[in-house]
């Protein structure tokens, strides 16, 4: 945990700050029936949600070629040209959240494996693009979460120490990079941890919804 002022809070996109599950979904099981292989359940694809595609193609389908996994990523993508941007629903909270952490005089970034481009034009549409500072998505590194290569980039890009900082994500990569990265963290339940599993794991955590991160960092700025 930062024992610095907190002067920037970093969030992971999908599933912390917005729901696109639905069109990952979709956009998975399109490039597994491209490449011929069994399908796998709405509940088994959210379970990766937050993983590079790679990693995805890997843990769905137990095919480790890198050839192949190429090719689930241009399927995807492929797919997610066409129904990602309108099929992405911003949480009802993150508006407020994000002006309320302003307020605070915080620095705003988004690190994730979804492309760059994606998240901005997302984020253009829900009229938010201009609450955030800095973007680093899934093709500005080389190194995906749980390592900490995105979150180091934006707090560079932000010129703040990790010591400063907050990550917020809702999967166990996100934990993990953080703590590598030198951040605090805070667990989102949008995802598939529990708040309970999140208490367990030694980690801070929202208890029913995003809107609950700016009283949580404005306690850990009393501490």
């Amino acid at each position: 945990m930062p024992t610095q002022p907190i002067q920037a809070i970093i969030f992971d996109f999908d599933l912390t700050l917005a729901d696109s599950s639905e069109a990952i979904v979709e956009c998975t099981q399109y490039a597994l029936t491209r490449l011929d292989c069994p399908s796998a359940t709405p509940e088994r694809i959210r379970s990766v949600i937050g993983l590079s595609l790679p990693v995805m193609f890997r843990s769905l389908s137990g095919d480790a070629d890198p050839e192949r996994a190429s090719a689930f990523v241009r399927y995807f993508v492929e797919r997610a040209d066409v129904i990602m941007v309108q099929s992405t629903r911003i949480y009802p909270q993150v508006p407020g959240l994000l002006a309320d952490l302003r307020n605070e005089g915080l620095a705003l970034a988004i690190v994730s494996t979804k492309f760059r481009h994606r998240i901005d034009a997302i984020l253009t549409v829900a009229g938010l693009r201009s609450q955030v500072d800095v973007l680093v998505g899934g093709e500005d590194v080389k190194r995906h979460k749980p390592d900490p290569e995105g979150i180091v980039q934006a707090l560079g890009q932000l010129g703040i120490p990790a010591a400063q900082a907050i990550y917020v994500g809702d999967h166990a990569v996100d934990a993990q990079a953080a703590a590598q990265a030198g951040t605090g963290f805070i667990g989102m339940v949008s995802g598939t941890t529990s708040f309970d599993a999140w208490t367990q794991a030694g980690k801070k955590a929202v208890k029913r919804h995003v809107g609950e991160v700016v009283d949580l960092v404005r306690a850990m700025r009393l501490v």
